[in-house]
């Protein structure tokens, strides 16, 4: 069976190692997945993460020219078990940058637009001045 980028297959833990775990794949030969792809979280030992004679589900991100075959479990659980993780824990920033539209341009006159260009333009100094403003106030002199 010729072994396909891209797609999930399953597996068996056939060994482990410092910096990966070896995967025979049912049916395709043996990959291996490096310890950055095997969760989503920080790996430091493997053993804790996956057992020898484990099953487990692997995607095939590569294949060089030696034959050797790249796998991520990682990759595999992303896209069948569960939906891809949103950032909830960071704080988002809006684009303070992007113009806010309420009429087309193609609607608006030339002064509209220049005097919408002038109060954007004015808001970005003013954030700007703001935040260089902090930065030196907090620094030690």
């Amino acid at each position: 069976m010729q072994l396909e980028i891209g797609k999930i297959y399953n597996g068996k833990v056939k060994g482990i190692a410092k910096y990966g775990a070896f995967v025979d794949i049912d049916g395709g030969g043996t990959g291996m997945v490096h310890i950055s792809e095997i969760a989503d979280t920080f790996v430091n030992d493997i053993s804790e993460h996956l057992a020898e004679n484990q099953e487990v589900k692997v995607k095939v991100i590569g294949i060089n020219e030696a034959g050797k075959v790249s796998l991520s479990i990682r990759k595999a659980v992303e896209n069948n078990d569960r939906p891809r993780r949103q950032n909830d824990n960071r704080r988002s920033r809006p684009n303070v940058y992007e113009p806010k539209k309420t009429v087309p341009q193609s609607e608006m006159s030339f002064e509209d637009m220049m005097s919408h260009f002038k109060q954007s333009s004015e808001e970005r100094i003013c954030d700007i001045k703001r935040n260089t403003d902090r930065k030196n106030k907090t620094r030690r002199k």
